[in-house]
This record gives structure tokens, sequence and C-alpha cells, in this order.
């Protein structure tokens, strides 16, 4: 089969020629029908040097994934052949306290796991390819009628990243309250749609690309801005001088953090969840009075179940470009261009075949 890997640290990955993977007991085949290009996998290819992370390539690249089960190992139970799922992309050890409550993401003992701290697409086979090994049916969610592998495999992270970090500070986006979304790429133009459906604050919105302000405003944003000189006093304006209850960054970029940081209200919430690699100084003075900053990363199993089911019933979705399997070093370039307008999704398969 088919398959878009990373060789090494600071290379393009490259489409190879690799065997078909046979489920072991308990793993389960599944087959592709699409897989998201994330931003973060740029970051992978040509940031990080050799010991940083607790894995390293060779590796299938894609950790957004979703598909049909197409094989089942021993003692796999739960799925049937041809049943379309999503993968849960964080693989933990299964055995700690966080991953029996189903949080891999927060796994405590990641040495247990298949790699530390990683799973499909992260230092394991991921899903740009034709197949997609899976350890365990504890990964797999069933879509819901009506949803299928090419809109699902980016809410696997793409939708369930906003969602996840939206619920943390529902307390805070009262009737009244104003969230801001800083970016809104592929994670930020979900981002609104969860702040629309889950709350009723006002939704204000942030991207230098006219384009992305647009996308945003479809979503459902009521005011988009553009980022300069006079973003912070629009905000202000915007909430009658006093800031957002809720900031999501997601970008993470030293100026997406200040415009945050300058943006947010006192009691209020500031969420960094872009991976730019910027940093904002902290001390007691530096935010307005109790102030919670925060970062947040993926999202958990059942999370992941009730944004299969927003989607389902058209409460979420993605704006998204497809690829085939071929295409996919395209895609990333493509991404790396910022010419992506929301997720751009590789499709290995249009449909199942056993």
């Amino acid at each position: 089969m088919k398959a878009l890997r990373l060789m090494d640290w600071r290379s393009d990955p490259l489409l190879q020629d690799v065997d078909v993977p046979r489920p072991g007991a308990g793993e389960v085949l599944v087959q592709v029908g699409g897989a998201g290009a994330c931003h973060s996998d740029l970051h992978l290819m040509h940031e990080f040097e050799p010991g940083q992370l607790p894995w390293s390539p060779p590796f299938t690249l894609g950790h957004e994934n979703a598909g049909w089960v197409h094989t089942l190992g021993r003692g796999a139970t739960g799925f049937e052949p041809g049943q379309p799922v999503a993968v849960v992309g964080a693989w933990g050890c299964g055995r700690c306290t966080r991953c029996l409550a189903g949080l891999e993401t927060s796994c405590e003992r990641p040495d247990l796991a298949p790699v530390p701290g990683g799973g499909g697409g992260l230092g394991l086979d991921g899903g740009m390819a034709e197949y997609l090994l899976v350890p365990s049916t504890r990964h797999l969610v069933p879509l819901p009628d009506g949803l299928d592998p090419v809109a699902a495999a980016p809410l696997t992270d793409a939708g369930l990243t906003p969602y996840h970090a939206v619920r943390r500070s529902l307390g805070k986006l009262t009737p009244g309250s104003t969230a801001l979304v800083i970016g809104a790429g592929g994670l930020g133009h979900l981002g609104v749609q969860v702040l629309r459906t889950l709350t009723s604050a006002r939704v204000v919105a942030v991207d230098p690309r006219a384009e992305a302000r647009l996308l945003a405003t479809r979503a459902g944003a009521d005011a988009v801005l553009e980022p300069g000189a006079d973003a912070v006093a629009q905000v202000r304006e915007l909430t009658h001088g006093v800031g957002a209850d809720v900031v999501l960054d997601f970008v993470g970029s030293d100026d997406t953090l200040q415009l945050a940081a300058q943006s947010v209200r006192g009691l209020g919430d500031l969420t960094v969840i872009g991976l730019a690699g910027g940093n904002l100084a902290f001390s007691f003075f530096a935010l307005p009075y109790e102030v919670s900053l925060q970062t947040t990363y993926w999202g958990n199993r059942a999370e992941l179940v009730e944004v299969l089911h927003l989607a389902a019933r058209g409460l979420l979705g993605v704006h998204l470009s497809r690829f085939t399997l071929d295409e996919a070093p395209a895609a990333y370039e493509q991404l790396a261009r910022g010419e992506v307008l929301g997720r751009a999704v590789v499709v290995p398969r249009t449909a199942y075949h056993p």
C-alpha cells in the first residue's frame, strides 16, 4: 500500500510503498477514508531535533483519521467489518487512572503506552495511508448516521480540540459574555461554531486573512477584526471597555499572545491552543486580576463522541479541501504557504472495500 512517511527530522515526507499491516491480538485494521493534514505536522517535519520527543521517525503521518473497520485481530470485539469509525488520536497506556477515565491525553504512565505521549501519526504509523493499524478498540468511535469518514476525520482533532477548550470555560461563557477567537483557520473556524452551538456568548474573531474572516462570519462570529495596532481598542469597544471573558488563541505566537493578554477581562480565561511557540511574560501584574492562563491539549474520547453527534446534526461542519493520497505532499506544501482555508483532508478511499 502507499503511505506518506516522515523518514527523519527536518525533512519533507515521502510517499512510499509499504506492507499492509496485519492486526494482532486486540488490534484493528482500519481502511482509511479520510486523514486530516494538521499544521502541527509541519512542526514535526521542520522544527524538531533528535531527542526532543520520546519517539522519532520513521513513521506514517496523519493523526486525524476516520474510515471503516476492515479486519479485527483475535479478541477484538464490539465492531464489525465495514463499520464506519473515527479514530481517537491519543494512545495512552490504557491502565492508569486517567486512561481508565478516558483521558488518554493525560496518561500518567506513558512508559507503558505504545509510544510515550504519542499515537497514530505521532511516533507510530498514522492514517496518511490506505490502511491504519489501531492497537485497541477503545481507540475507535462509531460514526453516527449521516456522517462520512471524510467529514469526520478532521473533527478528531480540529473539532475536538476547540470543543475541549470551550468546555473548560463554559462557566464564564454566560449570556452577555464575549469570547475572542484569535486565528480563524483549521481549528479556529470550528471554535467559532462550537461557541455558537454551546453558548450564548458574543463571538469576536481575529485573523489577518480576509477569506478567513469571511469564513468566521459564515461560521457564526458576531464580529471579525484584523490584527494590528487597533485590534485591542476594537475588542474593548465591542465589550464596552471591559474586554473578553474568554480568549482562545489558536495561533500562539508572540503577537497573538500579546493581543490575548491585552484583550482579556479580569476573572477571565486566556487559553493558549496554537503551537507557534510564542512566549508571554507572566507575573502578578502581567494580566488583569484573577485571569486564568492555561494551555489545552486535544480532548477525550467522550468529548469526541459529542463532537461527532453535533456534526451529524449539522451543528458543526468543517470547511475542507480534498486531496488524494498521491496529492498528500502538495496538501502540506499548501498548508505551509497558508493557502489552505479550513482543513485539508487526504482521501485514500471513497468507499469501503472488503
